[in-house]
């Protein structure tokens, strides 16, 4: 019996010890980080940039796997259900960690209890933008315009239950107006017609609009951060335009499987945040319209948190649900 408890108690010893030498030797094969998006797009554009910087640092590849589908689900869930050895990353965004939760019934993952998140890497406002032959040349203009026809004037968005549906819905609340939203299948769908005239009001990511509100077919009335960013310094956000407080980001991170070593969490996270740090990757970054963050694991775990439910309510109030 006692020669049992002591082989007991050093297995026990062996457990607890093995996390930091493995820690320390991490990483000694190659990653994969998981984008749940098709090629080409603004999140596996952060995905490789990054990428590429911190494998230069650790000394092994980081290999790109992206697992499009369902709402951005698929890879989502790949990477909730990997082995938790910090080998298997996500890319996450704020799609599908902070607003599916609020608008699909189910999930097969939990973004909270099935991950842990090692750094936000960027994040960027969404930039409210009207045609350029819109009578409204400011916020507060619009906000009259709109309601003066109550459910005559539409917004795009792309699609329901998108990041960008429920920014015009809160938006919608703050305001105290009722607009009629019109989903399409993609950002460069709605921001068309909105440069043709169809749509009255989208609230699209820089990268897709910036373009046009510098060729004048667009007018930029507010960004949706709490300060002005870099990407439109010019522009005021909504928050000074007369809605104190209003606050939506589009963002992306990296996260790992629930119950990857911590010791392994901080190896990672110095070295995202290193390779964010970095004036070339930095650049690169801008490139895309994006803001570099590279922040504390518990900073980024407590905003996830907080935009949960902030999206949570949002589509609870306009009644927005995805099958």
């Amino acid at each position: 019996m006692k020669t049992m408890m002591r082989r007991t108690a050093c297995a026990l010893v062996l457990a607890a010890v093995a996390v930091p030498v493995c820690a320390q030797d991490f990483p000694s094969r190659p990653l994969k980080l998981v984008v749940p998006y098709a090629p080409g797009g603004g999140a596996d554009s952060v995905a490789r940039i990054v990428a590429k910087r911190v494998s230069e640092n650790i000394g092994q590849p980081i290999v790109i796997e992206n697992k499009g589908g369902a709402g951005s689900i698929v890879g989502t869930d790949l990477v909730a259900k990997a082995e938790p050895d910090g080998y298997t990353l996500l890319l996450g965004q704020s799609g599908p960690i902070s607003i599916n939760p609020a608008v699909y019934k189910t999930l097969p993952y939990d973004p909270v209890k099935d991950f842990a998140p090692i750094t936000m890497t960027t994040a960027y406002p969404y930039i409210l933008v009207v045609n350029s032959e819109s009578p409204a040349k400011t916020l507060k203009e619009f906000v009259v315009l709109a309601k003066s026809k109550p459910g005559a004037m539409n917004y795009g968005s792309t699609g329901v239950g998108a990041a960008n549906h429920l920014v015009a819905e809160l938006f919608n609340s703050k305001a105290g107006l009722k607009m009629t939203h019109v989903p399409y299948r993609g950002t460069a769908l709605a921001v068309g017609d909105l440069v043709s005239g169809q749509l009255n009001v989208v609230f699209g990511d820089p990268i897709s609009v910036l373009p046009h509100i510098r060729s004048g077919k667009l007018r930029a009335l507010a960004v949706t951060s709490l300060e002005r960013s870099p990407v439109a310094p010019e522009v005021p956000t909504v928050a000074e335009s007369g809605y104190p407080g209003f606050e939506a980001l589009a963002w992306h991170g990296i996260l790992a499987p629930a119950k990857t070593p911590p010791a392994v969490i901080k190896k990672l996270n110095a070295e995202i945040v290193k390779a964010l740090a970095d004036p070339a990757t930095r650049e690169l970054l801008e490139k895309q319209a994006m803001q570099t963050v590279g922040n504390s694991p518990e900073a980024f775990a407590s905003f996830i948190q907080k935009d949960i439910a902030t999206w949570k309510a949002v589509a609870a109030a306009a009644n927005v649900t995805v099958e």
